[in-house]
């Protein structure tokens, strides 16, 4: 492998867009978006680290719960 793009890290950015550019031209194109799901899951990851050790499944369910 050439060390000129091991060290440009724009260069090293623009040949991952150039190797995936199907999945790039899907984002930019469809209606659709995963925003709200990766949104659900980040603040689920945010209160089971809050709470480890803390309690089980059910006290994990009343803070879900009461956090939406």
């Amino acid at each position: 492998m050439d060390r000129r793009r091991q060290k440009n890290p724009i260069a090293s950015f623009a040949n991952g867009i150039i190797r995936d550019r199907a999945a790039v031209r899907a984002a930019i194109t469809e209606p659709w978006s995963n925003g709200q799901t990766e949104g659900q899951i980040t603040k689920l990851k945010l209160v089971k680290r809050q709470m480890y050790g803390r309690g089980k499944l059910d006290l994990l369910q009343a803070r879900l719960i009461g956090a939406a």
